[in-house]
C-alpha cells in the first residue's frame, strides 16, 4: 500500500462523486431543454420513454417505475401532457379494461426537436476520441446492468439482455458482435440502451452472452 492508497478515498467513492458533476451538469441541461419545450424534466422523461415504446402505449404504472417516482407523480405529469395534447389515453390493447398511453402526432414532434438539441454534456463527450467514447458506453453499460441486478432501476432494454444479441460472434474487430433479429454483423459502438426492438432473454441464455461478453470487453 502506498501514501496515497491510505490518504484517499475508495475509488468508487470518488468515481461516484465525479458522476455526481456530470449529474449535475446533465440535469441543468435537462432544465434547459425541457423549458424550452414547456416541460419539467419530469414531463420531459415521461414523454420520451413513452413515445420510444411505439404505438403500443405504456400503462401508468411502467412509467412511474421507468423515472422512479411514485404513481401520483406520474399521474400529474401525464396529466399535463394530456392537457398539452402531448400524449392521448386509450384503451389497452391487451387488456381492455386497462389504459394505455400514447404520444400524440404533436408529441412526436416534440420528441423529435428535442433529439436536436445538442446539449453541453454531449459536447464535452465529443472531445472523448472514439474509442474512448466506445469505452465508456461498455462501462456505462455495465453498471446499468448491475444497477438492474441489484433492483435499484427498473429492467431497461439493452442490447445485452435481448435474446437476440450474440457478443463476439465475428471474428472482425470492428464488427463483432451479431444481431439475430436482422441478422447483422455491428460494434461496440452500436450497442444500445433502449432498444424498441428488446426481447429479453431467458435467464440462462442471458448469463451465458453476458460472461462472454464480460470476459472479452474487459
Amino acid at each position: 500500500m502506498t501514501l496515497f492508497d491510505a490518504i484517499s478515498t475508495p475509488l468508487p467513492r470518488r468515481l461516484r462523486e465525479g458522476l455526481d458533476r456530470i449529474a449535475a451538469a446533465m440535469r441543468a441541461d435537462e432544465w434547459g431543454v425541457a423549458e424550452e419545450a414547456g416541460l419539467t424534466p419530469t414531463q420531459l422523461h415521461a414523454l420520451t420513454f413513452i413515445a420510444g415504446r411505439g404505438d403500443v402505449g405504456m400503462r401508468l404504472r411502467a412509467v412511474a417505475e421507468h423515472l422512479g417516482v411514485t404513481q401520483p407523480t406520474a399521474t400529474d405529469s401525464i396529466a399535463a401532457l394530456a392537457r398539452k395534447g402531448l400524449v392521448v389515453k386509450l384503451p389497452d390493447s391487451e387488456d381492455k379494461r386497462a389504459v394505455a398511453i400514447r404520444v400524440t402526432p404533436a408529441g412526436c414532434d416534440v420528441v423529435r426537436a428535442i433529439g436536436l438539441a445538442m446539449t453541453s454534456a454531449e459536447r464535452a463527450l465529443e472531445t472523448l476520441t472514439p474509442p474512448e467514447q466506445q469505452t465508456l458506453l461498455e462501462l456505462v453499460i455495465k453498471t446499468i446492468r448491475a444497477l438492474q441486478q441489484a433492483k435499484a432501476i427498473p429492467p431497461q432494454r439493452l442490447c445485452v439482455t435481448c435474446r437476440y444479441f450474440r457478443p463476439y460472434a465475428h471474428e472482425d474487430a470492428e464488427l463483432p458482435h451479431h444481431c439475430a433479429l436482422v441478422d447483422a454483423a455491428f460494434g461496440g459502438r452500436h450497442l444500445r440502451l433502449d432498444c424498441p426492438e428488446h426481447d429479453a432473454a431467458p435467464p440462462p441464455v442471458l448469463e451465458a452472452a453476458w460472461r462472454v461478453f464480460e470476459r472479452r470487453s474487459a
